[in-house]
């Protein structure tokens, strides 16, 4: 009462005394006065997060972030309240689904709701100027940051003249965003509406699923985990029998023995997967839903925690009926991916922005790919690399360490294929030394419906000096910040979009951006989304090449068939891992990589 009276009843302070409240009134067991005080706070706070005006509320996400532990201790509150009554079918599953939204928020749901925005205004003009104002968000942030470097300086080191021209070039900016946000309002008056990061309430999540789709989303806290299970006509929510240490543990276990670019790869291969942790991992996380999963074929997966860096389609359904001895022997394990057709969403939101919003007609052409990028290097099965001296020259790369990355010529024929697959030109196709930085951003890449970068990937943080993921193109004679032969992150997200899919057939794809705690997918995913794609095919950890030419030429190959996205990536899993000609192919570590985020159906 005195923190509400000194601070007022929407001061962020006040949410966080309430949740203590409420976290005494857990411990004393009055799980009904711990839920309305959890109530009170996630209000406040949900109206603090999720104004239509967030976007020049610079600092909400961070701050949002710090406010996570309230917004779980909630959902733990309702998970104790639905205990005590056995008898009634998943209490306060709609309820805990909204919170749940509230604790996990990231930047990559954020650029999808955005890009959802864009292609909802209906008219090129309106998706420009949506565009340019979040354009004009994104420079604004980077220049809050180097504002807080620059002051966080000793005070001989401070510039004072470099600090104003930064605050004046702010202020320029927050005027420009002003008067953009202005005009949307008046040309465009639902932007904000699509645009907001408000929960996705149960019953239209439900509204947006298909008969044959279920939705699991998960929350990992850090003594206890929970998980929801949608369908059209049901809905469950139930606490699981793991924490977060143990998720960690059974995930770095099951990752070790897939991602071949992290160790001796025949090594790896030597000894059978472990098939009874992947179906520990099962049982804890999915035998809890299985009566409601029944007659689904598709899962659309809100992944948490440790799941953001594992493929859930090498989960076990079922313990083996015979020892997995050899290599074809996997190719008889009960896969979750047997079962279920998976996509993976950045958030829960990103369900309606995806199939309420962002409905616009993509690119009029049907394909663009670029690959087979010249490089001079040793002949390589992986398409990733380990090569530290990328950066040493500074910010630009060094061209000539780049070039000399391991060539992928069989990249050129899976390009080919998809195009043929698609009935496209190889006209379109960017190949050797036309695969160049200068190219793709030149090019007019709004024009495709399909677009494929099938290259070596590199992750951020693998070399000094490189602070964001890449992908590798051919490098030009001379370096420059135009072309120094790795499209990064950033300049991904000036890239104008309107792609229906974006297959980046590399390593390492789905990655964090680098920097400390960010979450699975910040890095090219987010780029990508930001640029304007709905859907993207990312991989997890260094892939084979061989196995990413088979996997993504018949994966269009399905989709031709009249297969969605999710469905074609399964069926080419599957024929993958019971090929005979290369028995190594049935082993997770050669099918399993690849994911589908975003708009899979």
């Amino acid at each position: 009462a005195i923190m509400e009276k000194a601070l007022g009843p929407e001061h962020p302070n006040l949410a966080t005394s309430l949740n203590n409240l409420a976290g005494l009134y857990r411990r004393q067991m009055r799980f009904r006065e711990g839920i309305d005080t959890a109530r009170r706070a996630t209000t406040l706070l949900s109206r603090r997060y999720t104004s239509p005006k967030r976007d020049e509320q610079r600092g909400a996400l961070a701050e949002r972030r710090t406010q996570s532990g309230g917004f779980e201790q909630h959902v733990a509150l309702l998970a104790e309240d639905a205990a005590q009554k056995p008898a009634m079918s998943s209490p306060h599953a709609a309820e805990s689904f909204e919170v749940t939204q509230l604790a996990r928020t990231n930047d990559t749901a954020e650029q999808v709701a955005r890009m959802a925005a864009r292609f909802a205004a209906g008219s090129d003009a309106l998706a420009q100027l949506a565009r340019q104002r979040q354009d004009l968000i994104a420079r604004a942030e980077a220049l809050d940051t180097a504002l807080v470097r620059e002051v966080s300086k000793p005070p001989a080191e401070r510039n004072a003249e470099r600090e104003q021209r930064t605050r004046d070039d702010q202020g320029t900016l927050r005027r420009q965003i002003v008067e953009l946000a202005t005009r949307l309002e008046r040309e465009f008056p639902q932007f904000h509406e699509l645009s907001d990061s408000r929960p996705l309430p149960l019953d239209a999540a439900q509204k947006l699923l298909g008969e044959d789709e279920a939705l699991v989303a998960f929350l990992v806290s850090g003594e206890e985990s929970f998980v929801w299970a949608v369908r059209r006509g049901n809905a469950v929510f139930q606490r699981l029998a793991i924490k977060r240490g143990e998720l960690d543990a059974l995930v770095k276990k099951l990752r070790s023995q897939l991602d071949l670019g992290s160790g001796d790869p025949s090594a790896t291969l030597a000894k059978p997967f472990d098939v009874a942790a992947a179906n520990e991992l099962y049982q804890k996380l999915f035998a809890p839903i299985e009566p409601i999963l029944a007659g689904a074929r598709q899962l659309i997966v809100v992944p948490d925690g440790a799941l953001q860096s594992l493929p859930l389609g090498v989960l076990v359904t079922e313990p083996p009926t015979k020892p997995v001895d050899t290599l074809l022997d996997h190719a008889g394990v009960a896969w979750l991916v047997k079962r279920y057709a998976i996509t993976v969403l950045p958030s829960v939101s990103s369900l309606r922005a995806l199939r309420a919003f962002a409905r616009a007609t993509p690119g009029v052409e049907p394909f663009s790919g670029f690959g087979n990028p010249v490089l001079e290097g040793a002949p390589a099965g992986a398409r990733g690399v380990t090569l530290a001296a990328l950066f040493s020259r500074g910010a630009v790369a060094d061209v000539s360490e780049v070039r000399k990355l391991s060539p992928l010529p069989e990249t050129a024929d899976e390009l080919k294929a998809i195009a043929a697959t698609l009935r496209a030109s190889n006209d379109s196709l960017y190949l050797g030394p036309a695969a160049t930085e200068t190219e793709v951003k030149h090019r007019d890449l709004s024009r495709y419906r399909n677009l494929a970068f099938a290259t070596h990937g590199l992750m951020a943080g693998e070399f000094k000096g490189m602070a964001e993921p890449a992908l590798v193109l051919t490098p030009p004679t001379q370096g420059s910040d135009l072309d120094d032969g790795l499209l990064t992150a950033s300049e991904i997200a000036l890239l104008k979009l309107n792609a229906d899919w974006v297959i980046l057939s590399a390593c390492n794809t789905a990655a964090a951006d680098g920097t400390p705690g960010a979450e699975g997918l910040s890095g090219l995913a987010k780029a990508f989304f930001y640029a304007g794609a709905r859907s993207l095919l990312v991989s997890h950890w260094a892939v084979s090449s061989d196995a990413s030419v088979a996997l993504t030429t018949r994966m269009f190959e399905e989709a031709a068939k009249g297969a969605n996205k999710a469905e074609a990536l399964q069926r080419s899993m599957l024929a993958l891992m019971q090929r005979r000609d290369n028995a190594y192919f049935a082993h997770p570590a050669f099918w399993a990589p690849f994911i589908v985020v975003g708009e899979g159906n």
